[in-house]
């Protein structure tokens, strides 16, 4: 089972409105993005986080030494005891329903790929790994949290009791993001046993994860394997339990095939059935059909439902059925989320055709972690996303 630590957090000073001074992952962020939280506060965590002001090497250098500034002159402040931080989001759902996520930052043992303890739950695509090797390097901190989710039963229920308050805001999307320090030994000593008691699920963060083990393995060997903050890499943790997380789908866009081409190869294993005009309305008539929608470049859709007997033996996920149904037809895919998004690429000529797809059901979720087994990639996407800047993690 994996070790789970508190460490010496290292937090914006409490003086600075925590809702200016953090920002969205940086895998999400586009320049427009960049720019508005840059002018949102001179000191937010982009400008450390994903530095633009310099090129190669340099960029990293500067987020390095920007840091480095900020705990000199007081804008970050380390915590004088190692500690465990409760992050609770609050937010309404799709289905108009109060939620509230909880989950706890702390250091995640970083294992070998297979080795047990913390595992994957979907196949990962192919990333340049580069620039978030060398902010490691460079910084020596964990910037952006892995999200990873717990088989532990009871976990929500521990973190139910509040830690000492460390800031609370809401963000454009009405998200509250809420923040507690947990340094009492007694509590950390319960957390750490709750969550090394049971595997932990990478949700999202799998290219974070990968990262922290090539930067153990390089500290390993400059240090003759010695022990080191590197054996573990900064997560988020919350219990797999349906009403602590909010699963929405990635969509899919399609290039290298047009929009009949594609139609026609799916319809040996759905049954078609016209859409109308594609609105984000349509997924919920997604689901209460059980299928999926193909798109074409003026926004209308197909009902694609699927046959029975064309996914024998095929995982009940709508992105294993196509990549099943679209097994032997040449094609490139690309993914997004959020049909808005979808339409606007479809519109800009950005994809030739779309298939938006139902998200992944919780108990489908814990059952491939059970199983071990893998889903394609980009089968979920959890939400709301995670801040990154509430709490940095050094692994100097």
């Amino acid at each position: 089972m994996p070790r789970f630590e508190p460490f010496p957090a290292l937090r914006y000073a409490p003086s600075l409105p925590l809702g200016t001074v953090t920002a969205p992952p940086y895998d999400v962020l586009s320049e427009a993005d960049l720019d508005a939280l840059s002018e949102q506060h001179p000191q937010n965590i982009v400008h450390v986080d994903v530095p633009r002001e310099r090129d190669g090497e340099g960029r990293y250098r500067a987020a390095a030494e920007r840091l480095q500034s900020w705990v000199h002159d007081g804008t970050m402040v380390y915590d004088p005891r190692p500690s465990f931080t409760v992050y609770r989001m609050s937010f309404t759902d799709e289905a108009g329903r109060q939620r509230e996520i909880s989950g706890v930052l702390g250091g995640l043992e970083v294992v070998d790929e297979g080795a047990g303890g913390v595992l994957p739950h979907e196949r990962t695509t192919p990333k340049a790994k580069t620039d978030r090797l060398d902010l490691t390097r460079a910084t020596e901190t964990n910037l952006s949290p892995v999200w990873g989710l717990s088989l532990a039963g009871g976990l929500t229920e521990l973190l139910a009791a509040r830690g000492e308050p460390m800031g609370s805001f809401t963000d454009g999307d009405g998200v509250t993001h809420t923040v507690e320090r947990v340094d009492d030994p007694v509590r950390v000593r319960e957390i750490s046993a709750m969550v090394g008691s049971a595997d932990v699920v990478i949700a999202d963060g799998h290219h974070r994860y990968a990262i922290s083990r090539t930067y153990r393995d390089e500290r390993r060997a400059a240090t003759n394997s010695a022990p080191g903050p590197w054996d573990l890499t900064l997560t988020y943790v919350n219990e797999l339990v349906a009403e602590q997380l909010s699963v929405a789908a990635i969509h899919r866009l399609y290039t290298d095939i047009t929009h009949d081409e594609l139609r026609q190869a799916l319809s040996g294993s759905f049954e078609l059935a016209p859409a109308g005009a594609v609105t984000p309305s349509t997924t919920l008539s997604m689901l209460e059909r059980g299928a999926l929608c193909l798109v074409d470049g003026t926004g209308t859709g197909t009902y694609l439902i699927p046959k029975a007997s064309a996914f024998t033996g095929v995982r009940d996920l709508d992105s294993a059925r196509l990549e099943h149904a679209l097994a032997n037809t040449a094609h490139t895919v690309t993914y997004q989320h959020g049909v808005n998004h979808v339409l606007t690429a479809l519109g800009s000529g950005g994809a030739a055709a779309a298939i938006l797809i139902r998200p992944v059901p919780v108990s489908e979720i814990r059952r491939t972690a059970h199983e071990r087994l893998l889903m394609p990639p980009k089968s979920t996407f959890f939400t709301p996303k995670l801040k990154t800047g509430l709490v940095i993690r050094s692994v100097a």
